[in-house]
């Protein structure tokens, strides 16, 4: 079925946003559908996969799975099924009305497949189908064969069948369907993919991996012990953490894409399909305030599986399974989204020291102490080798949270995280009864606070610096009040929230620091981060300010986009989601600042108690 050169196949796609996408995944791998009904990203059978279809880094040719009404006027709407992350695409036309489900399936086989069928909802409606399969990022055309019900793709290790009554055409290394839907008629199709020299798995019929599917995702998500005005909302982003979470190891990625812009036209373009250790305690506490305790549980004994070994040796991120080499390349063949290159696949970041990462590691560990999670035999004898190796290197310049590419530097935010390495494991000591030389480490901890309330905080401008010795801001700063170095009333904090209000916003949204001031090793612009958003709301909470933090909130919930899915950053004047996508941060913001918004007593409600 594969023969002759490819042809150009019409005009080029209209622009697309990151925000036109949504996500369905079954916690191995994901994809991203278009609100076109493209899927233009797939990688199977892990997140971090070589794409199947990568049309969202490139274009039609870089490979896609379009199903859509065949007509030039079309009214698109959509959503997720309550509780589930089965979504809903309605195609309203002349002709009538269709839907297509789009999901991958959750079975008991944990075998990859995609399913797709599209329903007749009112008249007559011709549809078109147009797939294109590209392995390796889009750059290899494999050999496709027609099979009693559908077809057979394969190429290297990669193999795929697909499996459909609608009859197929394969041309120009393009496989193209055209039928028509009526009102409840229905067309199942359903992709699988395997190992090239195995079996493929078994065929399933789609309807039964629908109910299959919705049954399971409903039963999660059920379990959500949310309550108050956002529960709705927290439920929504606790699904997306579930679908970034790998379901054999627990490790959970930042997002399911590589290299979707901080900044369209940009070259800020990284790969995020790897599990940080700085979202552990953030994301530990989104977990388990919503009632997920067991997907808390795998979470922190990923990262203690992750971090075992030589202390000197501990990294910022890791792979789905705690691999440790993520080296980075670039794929020149692809154009990047919007023409963003380039394309990188790994992360250099990963070689970076970045001391931050050992408070995070130490509070995660007794974060879940105290919340009566069950933690490994190792976990302490972990700690105190990271604390052995942080008491000698705690001094030493780092690349910083935001993982610069500049000089390394003396960071406020990774001398704060010392601070909290040092101070979790003292109150392991004194709450717990483990064993650890209190009077060595209490020296320490009065020893790191000193020294960054001398050498990082600006007492001129009243507010802590991005690094000792600079004048930018950062946002980071504003995790001090959040982590407990210093008390939110402080004035030092109430300044540093105020300079952050000044200088780091952005027509309503934080900005990480000034790009365009700080040597950090690339071109300066991008847009908003949202996390940093999400910070200043809880800071302003913290406060007392309760209406200004409600309304920021607000705000963030009002960027994502029409599915409830949020990027890693924000552009407020063109109203656009940048970088990858969806971002777990953005999503463990929503729900731990809604949690902590229905723990405040506003001024309305204190109002409405007489109070």
């Amino acid at each position: 079925m594969v023969a002759g050169k490819a042809k150009p196949r019409g005009g080029k796609r209209a622009a697309r946003r990151i925000e036109d996408y949504a996500l369905i995944g079954n916690m191995r791998g994901a994809a991203l559908v278009g609100r076109d009904g493209s899927i233009d990203w797939l990688c199977l059978p892990r997140f971090d996969s070589p794409a199947t279809f990568a049309a969202l880094l490139g274009d039609e040719e870089n490979g896609r799975w379009l199903i859509a009404p065949d007509s030039d006027d079309v009214q698109v709407t959509r959503r997720y099924l309550d509780g589930t992350l089965i979504l809903e695409t309605i195609f309203t036309c002349g002709a009538g009305r269709a839907r297509i489900l789009d999901f991958m399936a959750l079975t008991d086989d944990n075998e990859p497949r995609v399913v797709r069928i599209v329903e007749g909802l009112r008249g007559r409606v011709r549809m078109k189908m147009d797939l294109r399969f590209r392995f390796d990022y889009g750059r290899v055309v494999p050999w496709i064969r027609h099979i009693t019900g559908g077809l057979s793709v394969i190429a290297g290790p990669d193999a795929m069948e697909l499996h459909t009554p609608t009859r197929l055409k394969g041309e120009d290394f393009t496989t193209a369907a055209s039928f028509t839907v009526a009102a409840g008629q229905s067309v199942p199709m359903v992709l699988s993919w395997h190992r090239s020299h195995l079996h493929p798995p078994r065929r399933r019929s789609a309807q039964a991996l629908f109910e299959s599917t919705r049954r399971r995702w409903r039963l999660w998500s059920g379990r959500c012990t949310a309550t108050g005005e956002w529960r709705d909302d927290i439920k929504r982003s606790a699904i997306v953490l579930k679908a970034l979470t790998d379901g054999a190891t627990g490790g959970i990625v930042a997002a399911p894409t590589t290299s979707l812009p901080e900044r369209i036209g940009g070259v800020r373009n990284w790969d995020y399909r790897y599990c940080w250790l700085r979202d552990a305690t953030f994301t530990l506490f989104a977990l388990i305030m919503s009632g997920y305790r067991e997907e808390a549980a795998a979470w922190q004994r990923w990262l203690t599986r992750a971090v075992a070994g030589e202390p000197s040796k501990l990294q910022i991120m890791y792979g789905l399974g705690g691999e440790q080499r993520l080296d980075e390349y670039e794929l020149p063949w692809l154009d990047g989204f919007g023409g963003s290159k380039p394309v990188r696949i790994g992360n250099a970041a990963f070689a970076q020291r970045q001391l931050d990462v050992f408070g995070e590691v130490i509070d995660a560990f007794q974060t879940s102490r105290v919340h009566k999670l069950k933690l490994d035999d190792q976990a302490w004898p972990i700690t105190l080798e990271l604390m052995s190796f942080l008491q000698d290197h705690w001094q030493e310049p780092d690349s910083g949270i935001w993982e610069q590419r500049g000089p390394l530097r003396q960071h406020t935010h990774s001398r704060v995280m010392a601070w909290v390495a040092v101070d979790r494991a003292i109150k392991a000591v004194e709450r717990f009864r483990l064993e650890g030389p209190l009077r060595r480490w209490r020296h320490m901890r009065a020893v790191i606070h000193r020294e960054v309330c001398a050498h990082g905080y600006d007492a001129k401008r009243n507010t802590f610096l991005q690094h000792y010795g600079g004048k930018a801001l950062d946002a980071s700063t504003l995790l001090i009040p959040l982590v407990g170095f210093l008390p939110p009333t402080d004035k030092r904090v109430i300044g540093t929230v105020e300079a952050i209000q000044r200088e780091l916003m952005a027509d309503g949204f934080v900005l990480r620091y000034p790009t365009e001031k700080t040597r950090d090793g690339l071109p300066p612009g991008e847009g908003a981060f949202l996390m940093c958003s999400f910070w200043l709301a809880d800071n302003l909470a913290l406060l007392g300010r309760y209406d200004e933090s409600r309304a920021l909130f607000e705000r963030l919930l009002d960027a994502r986009n029409d599915v409830g899915l949020l990027a890693e950053e924000y552009d407020p004047r063109a109203k656009r989601q940048l970088g990858n996508f969806p971002q777990a941060f953005s999503h463990v913001g929503i729900i731990n600042t809604a949690h902590n918004l229905t723990k405040t007593k506003g001024p309305a409600d204190r109002r409405a108690k007489g109070k």
